[in-house]
């Protein structure tokens, strides 16, 4: 047997596994969540500022909403980012476990 077709066998294995079936469906709802409240956030912006005149009031000093709420795109971005870090930390785990279940299925 050659190498491609056992690291397939390890990985359809590993995919098998209900530690890791947790961690998939984990990972997918929190990167479809993350995407649809990114793109609100950004597409919520461009709404403002295309079709109504909210962001034109002054909020500090010289600033704007508007410079405002573009501002908070950087911020909002790395806190997402710290989330899903944060998050795929705590996925090790189902991964590892998911490893060990699958090199048990291997030797029984």
């Amino acid at each position: 047997m050659d190498s491609s077709s056992s690291r397939h066998e390890e990985w359809v294995r590993v995919e098998r596994t209900p530690a890791f079936q947790e961690y998939s469906r984990k990972r997918k709802v929190f990167l479809i969540s993350a995407t649809i409240f990114f793109l609100a956030f950004f597409f919520v912006f461009v709404f403002l500022a295309a079709f109504t005149t909210v962001l034109n009031g002054k909020a500090v000093g010289p600033l704007t909403w508007a410079y405002i709420y573009g501002l908070a795109q950087f911020p909002m971005t790395w806190i997402l980012m710290h989330i899903y870090v944060g998050r795929a930390n705590k996925w090790d785990g189902l991964v590892d476990q998911a490893r060990h279940e699958a090199a048990e299925r291997k030797e029984g």
